[in-house]
């Protein structure tokens, strides 16, 4: 059924002339301040009024008071005009590829690799930036329900439609052992392993630690449970202090900050497995903004992975 259109009781216009009586105090001093004669304030005035359906001055009182109506139509029209104004402005930002505001969501694994070159660029294409870390799957929520512009994570929503996605790197899982650990060759050393020793997990409420324990059940591997935590720092710190062992990533381990000789990193046994990380976006909202966060995101990453391997 098609919606029936309702127009608006009053237009721009009106309103600017109706702000200028409130801050006046009268009909005649508005048409002088705007230039127009006081029989036309007056008629467009009325005509406000008219099509309102209420009273927006006290016409007993002098200068011109304010009604209950008229004081909620002036805190209105204040903001609505304030808007209207910004939309110009707004309009040249966008010509120029810029926004007033980006919000974004920053995967807790990539924050120290990021944040600082993500920051730099997003300041030269909006005039407020907002970047919220956590995980990937709470960013998707968000994006989906507009509280985020875009998102850098390891779930590029391939099922759901009228979403940009941009591949900014791969990276394998890797084994993470305390210092002192045998190493652990094939995927039998890994079964011995995660019968002898607690495996610290990533939550399952995040994307990584979904694609780890569907790993390990391909494999046929049992892990106990022992820990699991939502942070990569969290995860390296408890196999750095001897509780565990854990499947990681080199961008993970380098979030958490810690001592390498206290950590054994080594490859994962078996088939080989990774984690993608993309820039999901609303399609085309952004212009080209999404295409060079991958663009500087991924330089970012190769210098990081270039340097870990150094």
């Amino acid at each position: 059924m098609k919606l029936k259109h309702r127009s608006l009781p009053f237009d721009l216009r009106s309103l600017e002339i109706f702000l200028a009586v409130c801050e006046t105090g009268g009909m005649a001093a508005a048409a002088s301040e705007l230039g127009l004669t006081q029989p036309a304030v007056s008629q467009t005035i009325s005509e406000l009024e008219k099509r309102t359906g209420t009273d927006l001055f006290d016409r007993k009182c002098r200068p011109l008071a304010l009604t209950l109506s008229g004081s909620l139509m002036r805190q209105r029209a204040t903001a609505l005009l304030s808007d209207a104004h910004q939309i110009s402005p707004l309009l040249q930002d966008a010509k120029q590829g810029k926004v007033s505001f980006i919000r974004v969501g920053l995967v807790d694994s990539l924050n120290r690799a990021l944040t600082i070159k993500l920051s730099e660029y997003l300041q030269s294409r909006a005039g407020k930036v907002s970047i919220l870390s956590g995980l990937t799957a709470a960013h998707a929520s968000e994006l989906l329900t507009r509280k985020l512009d875009l998102f850098l994570g390891v779930d590029d929503l391939e099922e759901t439609a009228g979403l940009e996605r941009w591949e900014i790197g791969r990276e394998p899982y890797v084994l993470l052992l305390p210092q002192g650990t045998r190493m652990v060759l094939t995927v039998d050393d890994l079964r011995r392993l995660a019968e002898t020793k607690p495996f610290i997990r990533f939550s399952a409420r995040s994307q990584t630690g979904v694609e780890i324990e569907r790993h390990l059940r391909r494999l046929g591997i049992v892990a106990a449970q022992s820990f699991e935590y939502d942070s990569p720092y969290a995860v390296a710190a408890m196999v750095s202090a001897g509780r565990g062992f854990a499947i990681s990533t080199a961008l993970c381990v380098s979030e958490s900050q810690l001592e390498n000789n206290r950590l054994i990193t080594c490859p994962l046994p078996g088939p080989i497995m990774s984690r993608k990380l993309s820039v999901v976006a609303r399609f085309r909202e952004l212009g080209q903004i999404p295409r060079d966060v991958a663009d500087v995101t991924r330089v970012a990453l190769g210098d990081l992975v270039c340097s870990l391997n150094a």
